[in-house]
């Protein structure tokens, strides 16, 4: 009948649509290559409270760049051309406070390669901070920089501050909003044109695929996973990351404060990762890359094809389902339609 024939070809067009993703070219051959060290300081206390006392997050991720460097200088490690800190890890804005902005000088100058710098900057008035990640370089100090674009509603700012402060206690710990960038990520770091995204960005199609568009060769994550620490939300991120390494066919560099870092090859494979809430650090040498994936060419379009098709689908099984039924007729309708036999 037709229901199993029915069945049959929704398998097969599920079955073909896996399959289809195999015969997608990754055209994104490796021109160059970078060596990438990423440093995971961890959080004294993990949770809302992550950040304990002042410079304390600093201090954990200067001491391990300097731990980094003071192997270099030993032999031990091999130099790397660029350095990656994550989100927040340093807990005061380095241009308002001469300690940070020492700090992390400090550590930059020991290890001698431009590094990127995660950190909360004020402004661009009293009410507002802004995340950022900022490149550092040993020389000249703070350059260039990429603000979050996509700040966290109710985490990183509250919706209707006045009013629902009022009845919601717990949103005075969002002391400050954070103001929203207003360009991409793609920044110069050394001898790699990197792609910034700062945590949950990675979920955002537009935002990834802008930095490459831009010329990003390599996707760099900076995250803070401390308050969601022994949660699946690292996990989560890992894989939202590894999608994006195939999508965009880049290698991924994951810096988490606590974790989870990682290096993720343009095929999507996980080359290396950290364990959480414990101090790490990674030493890579990655592809940079300059092609461009179908992904990159078609941007959203099949997105919203296949979710405009769903809805007509929907749609029309409804309306065949309606009309069904009508043509049905209720039991007592049929019953009052058959002939009577005197």
């Amino acid at each position: 009948g037709r229901a199993p024939k029915a069945a049959a070809l929704a398998a097969l067009g599920a079955v073909a649509a896996l399959l289809a993703g195999y015969l997608v070219p990754v055209p994104t051959a490796a021109a160059d290559t970078v060596k990438v060290a990423i440093v995971q300081g961890n959080v004294p206390n993990p949770g809302m409270d992550f950040l304990g006392r002042p410079m304390m997050v600093l201090n954990n991720h200067a001491s391990a760049t300097e731990r980094l460097a003071a192997d270099i200088r030993a032999g031990r490690v091999e130099r790397p051309d660029i350095v990656i800190w994550p989100e927040n890890s340093s807990d005061l804005d380095p241009f308002s406070d001469p300690l940070a902005r020492q700090r992390i000088d400090e550590a930059v100058k020991a290890v001698g390669v431009p590094t990127l710098v995660g950190t909360l900057v004020d402004g661009p008035d009293a009410q507002h901070v802004q995340n950022e990640g900022i490149v550092w370089d040993p020389v000249t100090g703070p350059g260039a920089s990429y603000t979050k674009q996509h700040p966290v509603p109710f985490g990183e700012y509250v919706p209707f501050r006045a009013q629902l402060m009022k009845v919601i206690s717990r949103l005075q710990r969002v002391a400050r909003d954070f103001y929203p960038g207003d360009h991409n990520g793609v920044m110069q770091l050394g001898p790699a044109r990197i792609g910034d995204v700062i945590c949950f960005e990675v979920a955002y199609d537009e935002i990834v695929r802008d930095t490459v568009d831009s010329g990003a060769r390599v996707l760099v994550v900076q995250t803070n996973n401390a308050t969601y620490a022994r949660t699946g939300q690292p996990e989560q991120q890992l894989a939202m990351s590894r999608l994006r390494a195939v999508e965009h066919g880049r290698a991924v560099l994951i810096a988490a404060t606590s974790g989870i870092s990682a290096v993720i090859a343009p095929d999507g494979s996980v080359q290396q990762r950290t364990e959480e809430l414990t101090p790490a650090e990674l030493s890579a040498t990655v592809p940079l890359r300059d092609g461009t994936t179908v992904a990159d060419e078609v941007g959203a379009a099949p997105e919203w094809t296949l979710a405009v098709g769903g809805l007509l689908a929907c749609g029309a099984a409804v309306l065949v389902g309606r009309r069904k039924k009508a043509s049905a007729g209720t039991p007592a309708e049929r019953e009052s339609l058959e002939p009577v036999v005197p």
